[in-house]
């Protein structure tokens, strides 16, 4: 592992090789909203010593009043990413700090806390790969959102050819430049909603996954905008059509590279390890108090379903649960070795649901549990009475019903660390629930046409 002047020195002399005149200093706040100081070459040094200056209070929701001192984006040399589409600008991941100290209330502060006392309490090293789906909109002349590509009108648009090649300018631009950066575009289509996309990556280290996730939706965006499009990556953009998922595949390693969820004597033959079930266990058990973070918004709630899929309904799970090859439950297992998540919405902050599935995952190995026999039926086809047989939890119906499980989780609680306040947990809860009080404090178009001359 090299030192932090090591990394130094290594990214001054890769930005004077690549020709870099600006650096964006970049973090995300708890809502994952970008955030970046552009930061001229010339004063790399100071960026580098003391980091970008922030308002923090005009950041977001960062723990921080207009009184309190300046947050400062200090650099990670590691996370260095120069943006394809212009050259000659970097983007450098910071973790921000207060007073010289890492800040607690940072989403990249928090996650790499818990993979740093993962390493060393007990030798592990959290890999993840994510799969980013998208929509590309454009706005008609009311301003009301429709999908991009006006001939991507199937019923059934997944994989679908035509739609995929009318979008080659676009994706084959996105899958050049995830190769530029070095990332491994190996797969890219069509998803299962009109003007639904999905282009993928290799898998890494956590802390670099999320960066990535960041740079990704970043650069969509940008590359959305010069075509003349919006791209969103929220959970449901219109209420007939399947909503993004942000689908989180895990592995754990040891220290010196050897996969520790690889396994043979798997009773279920699901290829899994004593440890990749026990960390599959833990994330059922905190299922439900982790949802209002790997789901974060008031929209993530009308991606979660429950009912038999068609394409353009949903396929995102309603059920805490795992299987194999199931894409009705939670938790997939598609191969011996591997978890995937496929409970996060695509407007999670990858910072913290990754938090919260490794912390859920590492109580489930420190604590043996038995996640018990995977699920093979077909649970949207289930009515409530045999899902309730099956002892199966049903993921809460709302933001606030989500936000009023994560208080009660003392393991993610400890997790995520304390604040000068009181604990992360507890900000993080009172700044959703107000969040979902405003959206539900609105009167919306639904109301009027359902109430406004019923009575």
């Amino acid at each position: 592992m090299t030192t932090l002047e090591e990394q130094k020195a290594w990214l001054r002399e890769r930005a004077t090789s690549d020709g870099i005149k600006f650096f964006l200093a970049m973090f995300v706040d708890m809502h994952g909203k970008p955030c970046a100081k552009l930061v001229p070459a010339s004063s790399l040094e100071m960026l580098l010593s003391t980091g970008a200056g922030f308002a923090g209070f005009a950041v977001g929701d960062m723990g921080q009043s207009p009184a309190d001192p300046d947050l400062m984006a200090v650099p990670d040399p590691a996370s260095y990413m120069r943006l394809p589409w212009k050259r000659d600008v970097a983007v450098l991941h910071c973790d921000p700090h207060v007073d010289g100290e890492p800040w607690p209330y940072a989403p990249r502060v928090i996650l790499r806390n818990l993979l740093e006392e993962a390493r060393e309490q007990h030798g592990w090293v959290f890999k993840t790969g994510v799969e980013a789906e998208y929509s590309l909109l454009r706005r008609d002349e009311q301003g009301r959102i429709r999908v991009a590509d006006e001939l991507d009108t199937s019923s059934k648009p997944c994989y679908e050819a035509k739609g995929l090649s009318r979008m080659f300018d676009h994706l084959t631009r996105v899958s050049e430049y995830l190769n530029e950066l070095g990332w491994g575009n190996y797969a890219n289509d069509h998803e299962d909603a009109r003007g639904q996309f999905e282009q993928n990556f290799e898998y890494d280290e956590a802390l670099v996954t999320a960066d990535r996730t960041i740079f990704f939706r970043y650069m969509i965006h940008m590359l959305a905008h010069e075509a003349g499009m919006t791209a969103t990556f929220m959970g449901k953009p219109f209420s007939d059509l399947t909503g993004n998922g942000l689908h989180t595949h895990m592995s754990l390693w040891s220290t010196n590279d050897q996969p520790l969820f690889e396994g043979d004597d798997d009773p279920h033959g699901l290829g899994l390890s004593e440890v990749g079930r026990q960390f599959l266990a833990g994330q059922l058990d905190h299922g439900l108090a982790m949802s209002s973070l790997v789901c974060p918004t008031v929209n993530s709630y009308k991606r979660i379903g429950v009912g038999a899929p068609t394409s353009g309904a949903t396929w995102a799970p309603g059920y805490v649960s795992y299987g194999g090859n199931n894409r009705t439950v939670m938790l997939r297992v598609p191969e011996g070795g591997q978890i995937e998540n496929r409970g996060v919405c695509g407007s999670a902050n990858p910072y913290l649901s990754t938090t919260a599935i490794l912390a859920a995952g590492m109580d489930g190995i420190v604590r043996d549990l038995d996640p018990g026999a995977p699920v093979e039926a077909d649970l949207f086809a289930l009515d409530d009475r045999a899902i309730d047989a099956m002892g199966i939890k049903r993921f809460p119906g709302t933001l606030a019903h989500a936000v009023s499980l994560l208080a009660g989780d003392d393991v993610l609680r400890a997790a995520f660390g304390k604040v000068k306040d009181g604990d992360y947990i507890d900000y993080y809860a009172r700044v959703k629930s107000a969040e979902f009080f405003e959206y539900h404090s609105a009167v919306g178009q639904w109301e009027i046409d359902k109430y406004l001359t019923l009575f």
